[in-house]
């Protein structure tokens, strides 16, 4: 009679599973604004360049708004900033980790490791990481932004989009990453790519919904 009642709650337990999975949709949930309203100057940074995906790599991707920009300051450092949103729709996709798709496009990674940023917008969690493509160096600075939090791995990523889509139906996230050329060294490229993040984070949070 145990291993019965066992058995038929093991048999509820996913059968109720089952048809949540058939009745819950997420919801598509809007940027609080475009990315074409992003501003083309902020602080000392300057646009010189905006690019956008090709149609067979955003057939992969599914985002729904992407931004990917170069910026200079009156310096002569540049930097390009990507933001990829998922609203988390039947429409959107899912986000590729940059350890998945740069080695795809022949970059392989020569270092890396997660740390924080102090920002006038609190505290980040992101990657700093160094990848190589034949003689070109690039440092990478990216996290995943879930609402009001930043992520920097994929595993607590997964958990936060489960999480939302269970309590309140949203699965929405972007990937935001921002790129420096190790033209002057690693230690260098790390002071611009965090003076950039400092000037830029709270803009883009202006941009995602919390």
């Amino acid at each position: 009679m145990i291993a019965k009642a066992h058995f038929l709650v093991v048999y509820l337990l996913l059968a109720v599973v089952v048809l949540y999975m058939q009745l819950h949709r997420d919801l598509d949930v809007p940027m609080k604004k475009s990315f074409s309203e992003f501003p083309t100057t902020v602080s000392q940074w300057r646009m010189t360049r905006e690019s956008s995906l090709t149609p067979d790599v955003q057939e992969v991707l599914k985002a729904t708004d992407v931004m990917i920009r170069q910026y200079v300051n009156p310096q002569g450092e540049r930097a390009e900033l990507y933001i990829g949103y998922h609203n988390g729709g039947k429409d959107s996709g899912e986000i590729h980790s940059p350890k998945h798709c740069l080695p795809g496009s022949g970059w392989f990674e020569a270092s890396s490791v997660r740390t924080r940023v102090a920002t006038p917008a609190g505290e980040l969690n992101l990657v700093k990481a160094v990848y190589q493509k034949g003689e070109t160096k690039q440092l990478f600075l990216y996290w995943f932004q879930v609402r009001d939090r930043s992520l920097s791995e994929e595993y607590s990523l997964k958990l936060a989009e489960i999480a939302n889509s269970v309590l309140y139906r949203r699965r929405d996230a972007a990937f935001i990453r921002i790129a420096i050329p190790l033209e002057g060294g690693s230690e260098q490229a790390l002071t611009v790519g965090e003076r950039f993040v400092n000037d830029f984070f709270p803009h883009i949070r202006g941009f995602l919904p919390s």
